[in-house]
């Protein structure tokens, strides 16, 4: 499934990352994002999801996006902040 330039594997590979460095399950991290805890379960299962349900992922990963962690430079990133650089 894609949104404008992003697709749903996006979201996937930035909730694992987002999930492993802060030590959060997939759950935590929609309920957070205030979306429907199974979302990346349904990503994950191939099956799709709203596209407001979408934005609203990705907004609060862009959003909230921790200072210590890239961005993935194979992701476009929303706002367009700058990505930090990856350390040696």
């Amino acid at each position: 499934m894609h949104f404008g330039g992003m697709d749903t594997q996006h979201i996937i590979k930035l909730v694992d990352l987002l999930s492993a460095h802060l030590n959060r399950g997939d759950k935590t991290l929609a309920k957070r994002a205030g979306v429907h805890t199974r979302i990346v379960l349904r990503l994950r299962e191939g099956k799709g999801c709203t596209v407001g349900s979408f934005t609203k992922m990705l907004g609060w990963l862009d959003d909230n996006w921790p200072e210590d962690l890239a961005w993935p430079d194979d992701i476009p990133r929303p706002s367009r902040r700058p990505r930090k650089a990856r350390a040696a």
